[in-house]
């Protein structure tokens, strides 16, 4: 199985930024934790500040199993990301590492949700892996 798992701007400061909201561990923690539980799944690993490289990053993912995204600010403001996701035809499952809706209200509304196949948010680095969970077990 392969799973792209992409992440939006700001991300590549997790362990830094606002660690109270969003931990202490690193992008690159995740991505170890994620190879280590997942050793079937051949991972691919991105990130971005730019909105059009994820869109380029997403257009790559056609031919993957599945794609875990957080799309982080992105989410609640891009149609392109919105459109690429529905265009590669490829089972994405949102993701957060905070509670959006324990948030400010702009936060409240994804313009991604309605096409993925779902959303976890504010279960930290643990959504990631049920985001893979659910990727590799769709029918569970």
């Amino acid at each position: 199985m392969r799973i792209f798992v992409l992440n939006g701007p700001n991300l590549n400061l997790l362990g830094t930024r606002e660690p109270d909201t969003y931990g202490r561990q690193t992008l690159s923690d995740l991505e170890d934790r994620m190879r280590e539980r997942f050793q079937q799944v051949n991972f691919r690993f991105a990130q971005s500040n730019h909105e059009g490289e994820l869109v380029d990053l997403l257009h790559e993912a056609r031919g993957y199993d599945g794609v875990v995204f957080n799309a982080a600010a992105y989410t609640h403001t891009s149609i392109a990301l919105r459109d690429a996701i529905a265009a590669i035809d490829v089972p994405t499952i949102e993701v957060h590492l905070s509670n959006v809706h324990a948030r400010e209200a702009f936060r409240h509304h994804s313009m991604l949700a309605p096409v993925c196949r779902g959303v976890i948010s504010g279960l930290g680095m643990t959504g990631y892996m049920l985001a893979v969970e659910a990727l590799i077990h769709p029918s569970i």
